[in-house]
């Protein structure tokens, strides 16, 4: 499948023809000064000369701001464009010129699938904590204020990018991506999914960037509404085109006039260059806190692909994260489409910080080619469990709880074979408060594991991550009482993330594969609604069966019996790797 990928910005069209299966580009270009109507028809026309010499099967369109509304690529219809007119509020320098293009191409080329690919769409997997803002929250549904995120498709990118490199699966990784440009965001990638980024409801947000301010004090723009601009719309104008980088060196936008300018001992251009670089150390450390650990830095972008200076200062006096910057790889290194990745650390580093080449085009191509293959599977109902709290543990911690001598007891079978309830129950000791009674499942695992819904997190005073089974590291601790001892576990306690248990039979018959994401849509209940961010985990020893917490059957008010059915199948990060790793190895 040939893939033209179009990025329409305020006066160009930025086009790439791809070969989805590889990942290899056919041609690419760029149309330019398209200020009038009458010159961004003729662009269109281009196009589609480009289109009908290369044989595209289909276009995927880049859409900065999709809001809550979607959380993967989707193939656009009257109720998409209109979707993507209504969020233009939120990015009205984009969504705008990205609507002209879909409708001029749509137009032209009615006769072939379009695709949206959204900027927002990577980061609908924030959890609340990241993405709520701390005012009114009735003002806040109101006026959709909330963090959406952006810069989203070169993110998911460099990520499986970095993965590869580092020859370790994405879900197990916990990362930091820089992408440094004119427009500049960091996301915090936990196991694959973002769970935090600097961007906000708008681009506004986060990071200094060519002519935008980033971070401000809110206080800040208040007085300047009231002592310097006359109206919202030129304080608009003075943060998003006369900051950042312009504002603060008060010569230009552009990093490599300014380092020219600091390197001759301009004192504006060299603040101009201490405030980017300690604004993006800042949130290095601040999501590595929030991730609890790092596997690898990434720097991608403009600037961090290009600025051998930037990314010194930036990576300097990160050794306690184990960031070791070789200075000579550092300035030799250099990335392209044929040399995506370079190492900028030394040998013996813990953990890497990784220059990597962003190809946003490609990730919106591999998304139009998956979406397009796999489409959305056969309605087939999917039985949902309700799994209340519960313990797994090891053979060490279960004698320390119960004795020495002691087996687990078994009390009934479970739905999954070989699984079942035992007698056994722990009481859960947290900082706050205490539950008691929780029950043990068998059989005994390697790892011990607590898994608790929100509403018992809060009732224990304690902040546990969301996260898929087994995966532990660097999760909350708690306390376990049982009637022959207690344990203090240093980690172990997840609220987990919603899974669906398939047979590999019924994997085939939905067209998922393991470790796919699905959403699972509840209708003709009380209250209908869509699970979004859903692991299918496939194995000949499941059965099928979706797996929610309490809090989450409260909130779709589930009866016994109830059924789901999967809505729409995104590309897991498992598919696109192997699809990359047979192009990196040519055996297609």
């Amino acid at each position: 499948m040939n893939v033209l990928t179009i990025n329409t910005g305020s006066s160009s069209i930025k086009y790439e023809v791809l070969d989805a299966a590889t990942g290899d580009p056919v041609t690419r270009g760029l149309v330019e000064d398209l200020m009038t109507p009458e010159a961004f028809q003729a662009g269109v026309k281009s196009l589609i000369a480009v289109s009908q010499q290369h044989k595209v099967d289909a276009v995927g369109h880049r859409v900065v701001h999709g809001g809550n509304a979607y959380s993967d690529a989707v193939r656009i219809d009257n109720q998409v464009i209109d979707n993507i007119e209504h969020w233009s509020a939120l990015a009205p320098l984009h969504n705008p010129r990205n609507l002209a293009g879909i409708r001029a191409l749509m137009s032209a080329m009615p006769d072939i699938p379009h695709v949206a690919v959204f900027d927002t769409a990577f980061h609908a997997t924030l959890p609340r904590r990241a993405s709520t803002y701390a005012i009114d929250q009735k003002m806040a549904v109101k006026h959709k204020i909330r963090r959406y995120g952006f810069h989203g498709t070169s993110h998911q990118y460099v990520a499986q990018e970095a993965a590869k490199f580092m020859g370790r699966p994405l879900e197990e990784l916990r990362l930091v991506s820089l992408h440094l440009g004119n427009g500049a965001s960091a996301c915090a990638i936990e196991y694959g999914r973002s769970v935090d980024t600097s961007m906000g409801m708008t681009p506004l947000e986060g990071l200094v960037m060519g002519t935008r301010s980033g971070d401000i004090d809110a206080g800040v723009l208040l007085a300047m509404l009231r002592d310097e601009f006359d109206n919202v719309n030129e304080l608009d104008d003075f943060l998003n085109n006369c900051s950042g980088l312009r504002g603060l060196s008060g010569l230009s936008h552009d990093l490599r006039e300014i380092e020219a300018a600091a390197a001759g001992g301009e004192d504006s251009a060299r603040l101009a260059i201490t405030v980017f670089s300690h604004r993006a150390r800042k949130y290095i450390g601040a999501y590595t806190a929030a991730m609890g650990g790092l596997d690898a830095v990434i720097l991608t972008g403009g600037i961090g692909e290009n600025s051998a200076t930037l990314r010194h200062r930036i990576l300097q006096r990160l050794d306690f994260f184990g960031i070791t910057l070789d200075e000579d790889l550092n300035d030799s290194a250099r990335v392209s489409h044929e040399n995506r990745v370079e190492n900028l650390c030394l040998g013996h580093c813990r953990t890497p910080a990784l220059v990597v080449k962003t190809h946003e085009e490609g990730m919106i191509a591999r998304q139009t080619e998956a979406l397009l293959r796999l489409g959305k599977p056969a309605q087939f109902g999917i039985p949902i469990a309700v799994s209340g709290r519960h313990v797994h543990l090891d053979r060490k911690t279960f004698a320390r709880l119960f004795g020495t001598t002691a087996e687990p007891t078994h009390y009934k079978d479970l739905s999954q074979p070989g699984q079942y309830a035992c007698q056994e129950k722990v009481d859960l000791v947290g900082p706050r408060g205490r539950i008691d009674g929780v029950r043990l499942l068998g059989p005994l695992r390697s790892k011990n594991q607590v898994e608790v819904s929100r509403t018992d997190e809060f009732l224990l005073g304690v902040d546990a991550p969301v996260r898929d089974s087994g995966r532990i590291t660097g999760s909350a601790p708690i306390r376990l009482e049982g009637p022959e001892g207690a344990v203090s576990l240093p980690e172990g306690l997840i609220c987990a993330r919603r899974h669906i248990h398939m047979h590999t039979d019924d994997a085939e018959r939905f067209g998922v594969n393991n470790k796919d994401e699905v959403e699972v849509a509840i209708t003709g209940g009380p209250r209908e609604l869509i699970f979004g961010d859903v692991l299918v985990r496939v194995s000949p020893g499941y059965k099928l069966e979706m797996h929610i917490d309490t809090d989450e059957a409260n909130a779709a008010e589930l009866a016994s019996n109830t059924s789901g059915t999967i809505v729409y199948t995104d590309v897991d990060s498992a598919t696109a790797e192997l699809r990359v790793t047979k192009t990196r190895t040519g055996n297609v």
